[in-house]
């Protein structure tokens, strides 16, 4: 979908699967918010769903947008999705399209700079078993935010990010401290990393 037609036209976009199958839903108007299209959406969740079972995770979604990402992961099955954007276009989109759906009682929407949520977050001891990070193509923060959800050990034991860039940004992220890129795939003109935190090994009596 061209950022023209976004300016000119509230984006639109549908779920791809799940209970909310087929449903619409808003993006923000201008150009500041860049949905992330439905190819690259499909190849994120069914690379995931080989990997982890979303019934019931915990999911944080950085740089939401129109929260297409969170709102999906709720459709197939998320217990809880975190939406963070310091876009008030964008938080009212997101809530608007909770509403819509019925999913604004699983769902938290926090309208701050991103480095003050990722420390509200940490301070508060949340842990997420799925967390997105779609930074503005033009202003990478990728690697910062990646370095500061391992900091902040925000990522659940066994948990999963997803990292999408630009196919001509610099090389993806180094992982965070404690974690693992596992594998890198491009879609279009994007480019999706996966990294994941290793569950800990069982005890041994």
């Amino acid at each position: 979908m061209s950022f023209r037609k976004c300016l000119e036209n509230t984006c639109a976009m549908r779920i791809i699967a799940g209970h909310a199958h087929g449903r619409r839903l808003k993006a923000p108007r201008g150009l500041l918010t860049r949905p992330t299209s439905a190819r690259a959406r499909e190849s994120i969740f069914s690379r995931l769903a080989v990997r982890m079972d979303l019934d019931g995770v915990r999911v944080l979604d950085i740089f939401a947008g129109s929260g297409s990402l969170g709102i999906e992961s709720l459709s197939r099955g998320a217990a809880h999705v975190t939406f963070v954007d310091s876009s008030r276009d964008a938080a009212a989109a997101i809530r608007a399209n909770l509403a819509q759906l019925e999913l604004s009682d699983r769902a938290h929407v926090l309208v701050s700079e991103v480095h003050r949520a990722l420390g509200e977050l940490g301070r508060a001891h949340e842990s997420f078993d799925l967390i997105f990070v779609d930074a503005p193509f033009k202003d990478d923060m990728s690697a910062e935010v990646l370095a500061m959800l391992g900091e902040f050990n925000l990522v659940a034991p066994a948990g999963w990010i997803v990292v999408e860039q630009s196919k001509r940004a610099p090389a993806a992220p180094s992982a965070p401290e404690a974690h693992e890129r596992a594998f890198v795939a491009t879609i279009g003109d994007h480019r999706i990393a996966f990294y994941r935190r290793p569950a800990p090994a069982p005890s041994v009596e």
